[in-house]
């Protein structure tokens, strides 16, 4: 894939998976519109993009408000004449008390942001993509969204939503030149994961993950899941009886 002069908008681009995207896309071309709350660390991020040699927006919004990433899309529009890739990264893990305590407002707060912040970025720019007859929707989704996990519940279930949002538009935009790719990875080292006290399986350097996120979007995959080791027994677990699947995911300390 060429991706010299694509346009690229990416949410969650601050840290973590998002600013090794923004990078990796940098250094191959791409034109990027940044988007997340920091804007001191989009600053930075875009200053490193750019002496890559490329173009990089800053929109230093909250994608949880719909009207400021749609925007947000617009004035890209506006600059570059289309948004061809939306890459939808934006999230939290709600690994704390209040979360794990299902307070409604903690566990909103986690489906706002990583479910319905991915809603916003999508309603920003699929209609142009439609009379467009082109473009390509990427969501960063988990391997979480396959089975509730322990201690996991606002996690999981916005995961598991964000995965059959994005199924459901693969359908509804197959025909219209729009490709849908669902991106579920597993544990990689970032912001989101640090701090745990216990060892998370099959761990992955931000570094090597991130050839595998840049793989799947230019082969425009439907799905990809890793590492492959851990997808595996995610998927297997998909098929395990509760009794079963219980005594088995019922062990995992990993949040803690």
């Amino acid at each position: 894939m060429n991706w010299d002069g694509q346009v690229v908008f990416l949410t969650g681009a601050s840290s973590g998976i998002g600013e090794g995207l923004a990078l990796a896309l940098a250094k191959r071309g791409a034109v990027l519109g940044l988007v997340a709350r920091r804007r001191e660390m989009l600053d930075d991020l875009a200053d490193r993009c750019r002496k890559l040699g490329v173009t990089a927006r800053v929109f230093a919004i909250d994608v949880t408000d719909e009207a400021a990433v749609a925007e947000a899309a617009d004035e890209m529009r506006s600059e570059f004449g289309r948004i061809d890739i939306l890459i939808a990264n934006a999230g939290i893990g709600g690994n704390d008390e209040e979360t794990r305590s299902y307070r409604p407002l903690s566990v909103k707060k986690v489906i706002d942001i990583n479910l319905l912040g991915a809603v916003n970025a999508v309603h920003a720019v699929v209609p142009q993509m439609v009379d467009r007859g082109s473009g390509h929707l990427v969501a960063i989704s988990s391997l979480a969204g396959f089975r509730g996990l322990p201690k996991s519940a606002a996690y999981s279930a916005s995961k598991a939503g964000m995965t059959a949002f994005f199924e459901s538009l693969r359908l509804d935009l197959k025909h219209k030149g729009i490709d849908v790719t669902i991106i579920q990875p597993g544990f990689i080292k970032t912001p989101l994961t640090s701090g745990r006290k216990n060892k998370m399986p099959f761990l992955m350097e931000l570094d090597d993950a991130i050839p595998l996120f840049i793989k799947a979007i230019e082969k425009k995959k439907r799905f990809a899941a890793f590492p492959w080791q851990l997808a595996t027994i995610v998927r297997a677990g998909k098929f395990m009886p509760a009794w079963l699947y219980d005594r088995i995911a019922g062990r995992a300390r990993y949040r803690e």
